[in-house]
């Protein structure tokens, strides 16, 4: 990384892009329902634009804690991720500028302490901004839920997985799906993929509070349809005593604890290929699984499929530019938090550029495909704006692939 750019970091706590700012690149909105707007007389209405829409990013730089003199590569790395979110969402904002309108950006180190962040509440510029893009952790935005309901200021949690009633803010607008939604993908797609006639749906759940926290919906998806047999064992030594010859197993492991994944996986494995004759296992992990390491081969035998809030394509035309840009700009390589910086900073850019004042007004209809994910918001009164876009991936031919 960097030492230099680091360094500037420091001293660009505002920023004003203007529509003249240069374009990285505009991913498309999924206008599957385009037709049905134009039907909507809502649509049609006047809109007031701004002339310069106000974004406050509240990030955790800690940045007061780096010598830059002394810092090692070690060093800077453990402060990657929110300068990587920063620089990406600033150019995910430069793209969004060239659709018409300017923005304020204010650039908030919150130091991971709230006592930083109720220092804001007093800040002219924090206090006009139209949208607030942070803080990163569920503390902080538990912390700053009282200003924005006193405010009715919107709060964008850009990088948390935490359940929105835990956080219990009407204004915020959730981008990373919880567990319950993956849940809740997992058991629609096998009760729409599977025979009940044939088919025996089994948990493999240590029951761990995690664990769970991602067994519990998909038990309560399935069972409250009531056509599957669904089984629940503590582990897969003790399914296998419970197994049948000539029925279809769809095995649910809600685990991502490595050391308990691993041996299951095997033992799995092993009874699909007996030599006298395995049996029909097709597995579905927890959505963690996405950044561990199992053996290919196995998990590929297994079909495995797990539910992932993200996947960067980096063929797509739009990622290989993204990857330019970013390089050009910052002069090394963009990570997963840029990626998630940049559909941020461009979604909600353009959004207030398109919507002006009205912009709240159409969350829930401005679906959008980005570069690492998708966002597709439904509203809730007491909980907020929740993003449903989920996919599915399989391992096959070596990687993981989108199924769904």
């Amino acid at each position: 990384m960097n030492l230099k750019k680091v360094y500037w970091v420091l001293f660009s706590s505002i920023l004003v892009l203007s529509a003249c700012s240069p374009k990285v690149l505009t991913p498309k909105a999924d206008n599957t329902k385009k037709t049905e707007k134009k039907e909507k007389p809502a649509e049609k209405k006047t809109i007031k634009k701004f002339n310069q829409a106000g974004i406050s990013l509240l990030v955790p730089f800690k940045l007061d804690e780096l010598n830059l003199k002394t810092a090692s590569k070690a060093d800077i790395e453990k402060y990657a991720m929110p300068i990587d979110f920063y620089q990406g969402f600033k150019l995910g904002l430069d793209s969004a500028a060239a659709t018409g309108v300017n923005f304020k950006l204010n650039v908030f180190d919150t130091q991971d302490d709230n006592a930083h962040i109720s220092m804001l509440y007093k800040n002219e510029r924090f206090k006009e901004s139209n949208l607030l893009i942070g803080p990163v952790f569920p503390d902080g935005l538990k912390f700053i839920s009282t200003y924005s309901k006193e405010n009715n200021a919107l709060v964008v949690s850009p990088l948390a997985a935490t359940n929105p009633a835990e956080i219990n803010n009407p204004n915020l607008i959730s981008i990373v799906n919880n567990v319950d939604l993956h849940g809740k993908k997992i058991a629609a797609y096998i009760s729409k993929a599977y025979n009940p006639a044939n088919t025996i749906i089994v948990l493999i759940n240590p029951k761990k509070t995690e664990d769970e926290s991602f067994a519990a919906p998909i038990r309560s998806y399935l069972q409250g349809e009531g056509k599957f047999t669904v089984q629940e064992y503590a582990s897969a030594y003790t399914f296998e005593t419970k197994m049948i010859k000539g029925k279809q197993y769809a095995v649910i492991v809600t685990s991502s604890d490595r050391a308990f994944v691993l041996p299951t996986i095997e033992k799995l494995y092993k009874l699909k290929t007996l030599a006298s004759g395995g049996y029909n296992i097709n597995l579905f992990g927890h959505p963690n699984w996405v950044k561990q390491n199992y053996p290919t081969e196995k998990v590929q035998a297994l079909n495995t499929i797990i539910s992932s809030s993200y996947k960067i394509d980096y063929k797509n035309a739009g990622t290989i530019a993204f990857i330019k840009k970013y390089r050009y700009q910052y002069g090394f390589e963009p990570g997963e938090y840029a990626f998630k910086g940049f559909d941020i900073g461009f979604y909600f850019g353009r959004l207030l550029s398109n919507y002006g004042e009205d912009f709240r007004d159409y969350l829930t209809k401005e679906k959008y495909k980005g570069l690492h994910n998708s966002f597709s918001f439904i509203h809730d009164e007491k909980l907020g704006y929740i993003n449903t876009s989920l996919m599915l991936l399989k391992y096959k031919n070596f990687a993981l692939t989108a199924i769904d």
